[in-house]
């Protein structure tokens, strides 16, 4: 850990901001809308169940939030948070909070994620023990572990996976206890403007991942492809709704996420314009995009 100047800033920063921003609550976006468009989906087939939806709600928080806490835990032991990170703040690295109280809190946020899981196992059986297992040790995974996911090209892909068609299509299944292929289909714009979230922010950290030797896929397929990616993902993301309407026959109400065309076209000019620590608002702004899609999506839906 470089910067010794922050050290002041732990003994002055009080407990409750510190473990908020370790928590990073712009990142629960990401976790709260799956679970939302998921539960839209099932007022939409007359499938709607308040307390699983709720508990599943809680419990996808909570795994979201653990896996930040690993991440940040993780990300400071391997050195790639260093004193060169253009991100936020992370806890550990900046010696807000010890590497020691990240990692018992990182162990007890998962735990809580499980004792909710128990409600939703008795509810939903072994597939949801299934979903919960693997959320958890991916959450982990992602940074951590032998093979870390996200040093090896492969966080686009767990975050698509888990933020998008296990969340959406999981919180449809413990409220409707069957699967669902239109949960399945909702589940993909979601997934993929998760995915663009994760995107920005390796695109933001090329040069600093590739020197600490985190070999996400934005440092294997460089600043352009990683561009085109991120575009890819939102054009994705719009397009599903379309084809649900023109093809499948879906009510025109699922076109109301097409309302954030303008905000999403904004976030990707400014991912073209800026470079390093200015993309920290294009981030943001791709987890706004995100939610406002969600809502309008989720509202389609129950209309």
């Amino acid at each position: 850990m470089s910067a010794h100047p922050e050290s002041g800033q732990k003994a002055e920063m009080a407990p409750l901001h510190a473990w908020t921003l370790a928590a990073r609550p712009k990142t629960l976006a990401a976790a709260a809308i799956p679970v939302l468009v998921g539960t839209a989906v099932a007022v939409d087939a007359a499938a709607f169940a308040l307390w699983p939806a709720l508990a599943a709600f809680v419990g996808a928080g909570l795994i979201q939030i653990g896996t930040n806490f690993a991440n940040d835990y993780f990300d400071a032991e391997s050195g790639a948070d260093n004193e060169d990170r253009l991100g936020p703040t992370r806890v550990v690295q900046a010696g807000i909070l010890s590497a020691r109280a990240v990692k018992r809190a990182t162990a007890l946020t998962f735990g809580l994620a499980a004792l909710v899981g128990i409600y939703l196992v008795v509810i939903g059986g072994w597939p949801i023990l299934a979903i919960g297992v693997a959320s958890i040790l991916s959450g982990l995974a992602y940074t951590g572990g032998p093979y870390p996911l996200g040093y090896h090209g492969l966080g686009d892909l767990f975050v698509f996976i888990f933020f998008g068609l296990v969340a959406v299509t999981g919180t449809y299944y413990v409220q409707a206890l069957s699967w669902s292929a239109g949960a399945l289909v909702a589940a993909i714009p979601i997934g993929l403007l998760s995915t663009a979230i994760l995107v920005v922010n390796n695109y933001r950290d090329i040069e600093t991942d590739r020197e600490a030797g985190k070999n996400t896929l934005a440092v294997r397929l460089g600043p352009r492809a990683t561009k085109w990616q991120y575009a890819l993902c939102l054009f994705g993301a719009y397009a599903i709704p379309v084809v649900q309407w023109a093809l499948f026959g879906a009510s025109k109400s699922l076109l109301l996420p097409l309302l954030s065309l303008p905000l999403a076209a904004v976030t990707m000019r400014g991912l073209w314009q800026r470079q390093g620590s200015a993309l920290n608002s294009i981030l943001a702004r791709t987890a706004g995009v995100l939610t406002v899609f969600g809502i309008l999506y989720s509202v389609g839906y129950m209309l």
